[in-house]
């Protein structure tokens, strides 16, 4: 009968490169390649290379931190000892994008076996991380209210919810940006007549939900289409533990209040200057026309 005998040992150890002040937006520029091998539309690739670039630019900026966690197992089989390691490393870069400056750049190429090659080029404002923002968890939820649903991929017709739980009380409010370039406020809802919403440290929320609606409130229930061709979207989720006013935006009655992504950008920038507080995430979606 064999016996085994397992110790695990995680050994954490941080390389720290580069600085910056953390109150401090400023203006950054990235670059890079992606080499798609075949399984990639022009439109993925494109996606990927930006967000590689942006990477690329927060990097060089900011500078990185690798994590390196080593495992020691020490096991018995038969008569014989072995000691495995296994090492594993990843790497974070020091600093958030806050926003695009001017439309990427973007070169195609071809390889030998005719793979598209994308190279982008990026300029943009972004910050250090820093202990100032606070902490909330987050994530958009597919056609379904448990965090099991989270997901990024959507098909036509998909239902979309938002689970949120903040680590402080706090102000909250929702954004999604399409490939038209607008962005719709998604929170708080059209019937509310508050400026952002008041949410309670500790507890988790699920919004677009009529299930999970709060005593007297309307929900706003949220169904995402792509007709013809796959579409990307961002949401953004805005929290803090002070006040925040929202931008000045196109409103129709009945209507998501909206705005174009340029004064969108300004807006944010601005209210992350004036609240260094303020945590932002940002969540790509992926919309395909198949059901």
């Amino acid at each position: 009968m064999n016996l085994l005998k397992a110790c695990w040992i995680i050994l954490l150890i941080i390389f720290i490169t580069g600085s910056a002040n953390a109150s401090d937006i400023i203006s950054v520029k990235g670059e890079s390649t992606f080499y798609d091998d075949g399984t990639h539309s022009r439109v993925e690739c494109m996606r990927i290379a930006l967000e590689q670039a942006r990477v690329d630019a927060l990097a060089k900026s900011f500078g990185t931190i690798v994590s390196q966690d080593i495992l020691q197992s020490e096991r018995v089989d038969g008569n014989r000892e072995h000691n495995d390691f296994l090492s594993l490393s990843t790497t974070e870069v020091r600093g958030e994008w806050i926003a695009d400056d001017g439309e990427p750049e973007y070169k195609f190429e071809r390889d030998k076996e005719e793979n598209l090659i994308v190279t982008c080029r990026i300029k943009g404002k972004a910050k250090s991380i820093d202990n100032e923002s606070v902490a909330f968890e987050s994530n958009v939820l597919r056609n379904g209210t448990d965090i099991r649903n989270a997901d990024i991929n959507f098909k036509n017709g998909d239902s979309m919810y938002l689970d949120f739980q903040g680590g402080t009380n706090g102000y909250l409010s929702v954004f999604l940006e399409d490939e038209q370039k607008t962005v719709f406020q998604l929170l708080p809802y059209i019937s509310d007549r508050n400026e952002e919403m008041n949410v309670t440290k500790g507890k988790r929320y699920v919004f677009f939900s009529p299930d999970h609606a709060q005593k007297g409130e309307i929900v706003d229930e949220l169904v995402l289409t792509s007709s013809y061709n796959t579409e990307y979207n961002r949401v953004y989720v805005l929290f803090s533990p002070e006040r925040f006013s929202s931008p000045v935006m196109n409103k129709e009655p009945g209507q998501l209040p909206w705005m174009n992504s340029d004064d969108f950008t300004k807006w944010l920038l601005k209210v992350r200057k004036n609240d260094p507080k303020m945590g932002v995430k940002a969540m790509n979606l992926i919309i395909s026309p198949d059901k």
